[in-house]
């Protein structure tokens, strides 16, 4: 069972909701932290990393005593990481997404495979809850291959549910982690840019086709009618959590929410079993 739990904006709790259901949740459980730019859960669940490899993709590199500059790559590139200016061809490494239609196309064995460091995948064991993250080198634009290396290292785990900590937004790393999961939640706060960022959330995730329903973090906080319009959308309000200062404390020290308030672990145990029925 693979949840996804997602957010319009950044700071709405996702993260403390993620962590919070993987350690409610009885059974092996892994948990992947895709917000591979700025990965935090680790301070929350305080795993053991046990292994840490480089993730690389394959890029062109080109040689030019071979190459008959017939214009093939260029054309078939889509994000114009190669470009020809006449008798004179480059390739752009930091552009590529590795699709290697580049390799296919070049009959005059022109192009090489190179390989380019995205970042690092990080896995281990957080008790009984296996731990994977990603860490996107400083300097690369392109996370959601990253994204994808640690959202396969996750499904080898053995674990009755896999918990996804997406990225804030609506851009592609988001697609990429909530893409092909059994459902998503969305973490909402009762504000004027949440409730603005939830739709952007809830009408991305929709194109996807993907089971969709809201948690609202920090109820009480303010009124800007985030439920009314999650009733006349159809999605359900999965669960409501309330402003606490204790919470944000706990939050600033590393602590998880249901350590300080254990009364939320039947909640989250009782909503994924919802989920999952």
């Amino acid at each position: 069972m693979k949840i996804a739990v997602a957010s319009g904006k950044g700071g709405t709790g996702k993260t403390t909701v993620a962590v919070s259901l993987a350690l409610s949740l009885q059974g092996p459980v892994a948990f992947a932290d895709c917000d591979v730019e700025e990965p935090n859960a680790h301070i929350f669940l305080k795993p053991e990393i046990l292994e840490t490899r480089e993730f690389s993709l394959s890029v062109p590199k080109i040689d030019e005593k071979k190459c008959n500059f017939c214009g093939k790559c260029k054309e078939i590139c889509q994000f114009n990481a190669i470009t020809l200016f006449g008798k004179t061809i480059m390739a752009f490494p930091d552009m590529c997404h590795s699709c290697k239609g580049c390799f296919l196309v070049c009959d005059q064995g022109a192009i090489a495979e190179s390989k380019r460091t995205v970042g690092f995948v990080e896995s281990g064991k957080a008790n009984r809850i296996g731990f994977v993250q990603g860490r996107l080198r400083v300097g690369e634009a392109m996370s959601s291959p990253l994204i994808k290396e640690v959202k396969k290292e996750a499904e080898k785990m053995e674990s009755k549910w896999l918990i996804l900590d997406a990225p804030p937004g609506t851009s592609c790393p988001v697609i990429k982690t909530v893409r092909y999961a059994d459902f998503a939640i969305l973490v909402a706060e009762p504000t004027p840019f949440g409730l603005h960022d939830l739709k952007l959330a809830a009408s991305t995730i929709s194109k996807l086709g993907i089971d969709t329903g809201v948690i609202i973090n920090k109820s009480g906080l303010g009124d800007v009618g985030i439920e009314k319009w999650c009733k006349d959308q159809g999605l359900p309000v999965l669960m409501k959590i309330p402003f606490s200062r204790e919470a944000a404390w706990a939050y600033a020290k590393g602590t998880p929410l249901v350590d300080v308030q254990p009364e939320l672990v039947n909640k989250f145990r009782e909503l994924a079993e919802g989920i999952r029925r």
